[in-house]
């Protein structure tokens, strides 16, 4: 892979030099990480059963791609009904003509900003275990930011958009950046949305980090709609103080190689945590999801599940991590993933994992991965549905325990909506 890391050395500096000083040295110390560890291979750990060599193997570079007509229809089917701001990125940079800041309550912030380390806590995640974290870093040049200052409530959602379109023939990169600080006693609904064209081999490397400070409330969504030759690679961390309540969902529907990274730590007593997760791959995609709940301190709550539909020789990944520290007494934790593959050849690698230094816990884990029911086939076959629409209701059925805690209902129908075109050909090609 020496190749593939000297040509990052040439894009960087192409492009990594731009801006203050601070920020040139932030990104040259995050290439040096980057460089030192390398991508990652299947002999680790981690990563032993997602490979990452398609990615490592091509030269992407960075474009920023004018916003042209086929862009603004693109965002126009992306769009939010409602929502309190939308922030609009193409290609990773920031879309003026695309967004819309309008009037927002008193406290709340939603904005496009340089990354500042002096005084924003970017790097939170910038340790040197996680080399796309500091490939995101080296060539972070914005960063959409949200902000509620103490006691702020926003109630219409906030939306960010990250869309990808072709450049001249160029196989793009993408780094997206995006740093959530909610105060004390604010609450928010913030949504994340990535999507891309549907035969472009670009590559999308997304970080997030979100700071949520006592009694906050904060609804999060991540839906990933990108190409189906698309490369998605995120990392998000969340760090919640006392009494905070966080609520994440996300959505896998696109991407030929996806790896998510989500890391909350349970800072404060009587944080409140909740996991949701919905994928659905077919032909030869892989879906990889990484979770680890750190539970930090005592008398935290956290509950997660995560579903995947799997068709032809689909393949998913879900590793799951309950970490229950020594102080954390009273820790309640629950964890379920499921998985059902609609055919022989489809795939799925489960490791549920518990690590518990308290003795005064409840943490319990669950996983089942299975095929349709051939008696509930039966069963609405005999009642007049099609074995096609017998099919379809019960894949529905095994994906709505999910879509039904999705709290928002505008994001709860799209995804509906997308899943179901999703499904059209995940069960043509297992018929």
């Amino acid at each position: 892979m020496t190749q593939s890391l000297d040509h990052y050395v040439a894009e960087w500096k192409r492009v990594g030099r731009r801006g203050p000083e601070s920020l040139v040295r932030m990104r040259e110390d995050a290439l040096h990480r980057f460089l030192s560890r390398g991508f990652p291979s299947t002999s680790e750990e981690e990563w032993r059963f997602t490979s990452v060599a398609p990615i490592a193997q091509r030269a992407f570079v960075l474009s920023g791609s004018p916003v042209t007509d086929a862009t603004a229809l693109n965002v126009a089917a992306l769009r939010l009904p409602g929502a309190a701001a939308e922030l609009v990125f193409v290609n990773g940079f920031y879309a003026e003509s695309l967004s819309r800041l309008g009037a927002l309550p008193a406290g709340v912030r939603v904005a496009n900003v340089a990354p500042t380390p002096s005084d924003r806590p970017i790097g939170l995640l910038d340790r040197p275990g996680n080399p796309f974290v500091a490939l995101n870093t080296a060539f972070v040049d914005e960063v959409a930011y949200i902000e509620l200052a103490p006691g702020a409530v926003v109630e219409q959602p906030i939306h960010v958009v990250f869309i990808a379109e072709e450049a001249d023939g160029h196989a793009t990169m993408a780094h997206p950046r995006v740093l959530i600080t909610l105060g004390a006693n604010t609450q928010a609904s913030v949504i994340e949305t990535y999507a891309g064209p549907a035969a472009a081999g670009y590559f999308t490397n997304a970080v997030s980090e979100i700071a949520l400070a006592e009694n906050a409330v904060l609804n999060h969504y991540k839906l990933q709609y990108e190409g189906r030759d698309a490369y998605h690679i995120a990392t998000t961390h969340v760090r919640a103080e006392r009494s905070a309540t966080c609520t994440s969902s996300s959505v896998n529907l696109g991407g030929s190689l996806v790896r998510n990274d989500l890391i909350a730590v349970l800072n404060g007593e009587g944080v409140e945590c909740t996991l949701n997760g919905l994928y659905c791959a077919d032909a030869q995609r892989l879906i990889d999801n990484h979770t680890t709940i750190d539970h930090a301190q005592p008398h935290c709550g956290s509950r997660e599940i995560y579903k995947g539909i799997l068709a032809d020789r689909a393949r998913g990944v879900f590793n799951g991590r309950i970490i229950v520290r020594p102080d954390a007494q009273k820790t309640d934790a629950k964890q379920t993933n499921r998985a059902l593959l609609l055919s022989e050849d489809a795939q799925i690698n489960t490791t549920p994992q518990l690590e518990i230094f308290a003795n005064d816990v409840k943490c319990t884990h669950g996983a089942a991965v299975g095929q349709l029911d051939e008696d509930a086939l039966f069963y609405l076959r005999s009642r007049g549905l099609s074995e096609t629409d017998a099919r379809h209701l019960l894949v529905h059925a095994f994906a709505a325990d999910v879509l039904n805690h999705m709290p928002l209902e505008a994001i709860r129908a799209s995804v509906e909506h997308r899943l179901q075109r999703e499904l059209v050909g995940a069960l043509a090609s297992a018929a």
